[in-house]
């Protein structure tokens, strides 16, 4: 895209600037998560470069696993004109946060690795009963009977 074009993007422009979708646009101005620009005289809305950035983050942040609710507090974090300390105590908790996302992470790859490592050609059995789950295992017998 050129750069005369990214200074007046139309949605659907905008759109194929973030790699997103119309409909996708419009849901995030409905959440509040972009401003939807006034409609001038001329009937089509311009979107600023800023919009298509604020659009690659809120991508980028749900391909991380953040929700939107997460994702609008984030964006708040740099909209507001709220005191340093707030914003930095916000901002530390989200980090913190993040932190044990990653660490939750680590450890459901780690057991995936160590499951992929140790099943090679062999079948898996699950044990239900461990986590609780008599009624589930007895449901899953009952809908799944074991082949000879």
């Amino acid at each position: 895209m050129k750069r005369e074009e990214i200074k007046n993007l139309t949605i659907g422009r905008l759109a194929e600037a973030a790699g997103v979708n119309v409909e996708t646009i419009r849901y995030y101005q409905r959440e509040g998560l972009i401003r939807e620009p006034v409609k001038p005289l001329s009937g089509y809305r311009v979107y600023s470069p800023d919009s298509a950035a604020r659009l690659g983050f809120i991508k980028r942040a749900k391909e991380l696993g953040f929700t939107l609710r997460e994702i609008r507090e984030l964006l708040s974090l740099s909209l507001e004109e709220a005191p340093c300390e707030s914003v930095r105590t916000r901002a530390e908790y989200k980090i913190d946060e993040i932190d044990k996302k990653i660490s939750d992470l680590k450890a459901i790859r780690k057991s995936l690795a160590k499951l992929v490592g140790g099943v090679q050609g062999k079948r898996i059995r699950v044990r239900l009963r461990d986590s609780g789950c008599d009624q589930r295992r007895k449901s899953l017998r009952e809908r799944f009977p074991r082949v000879a």
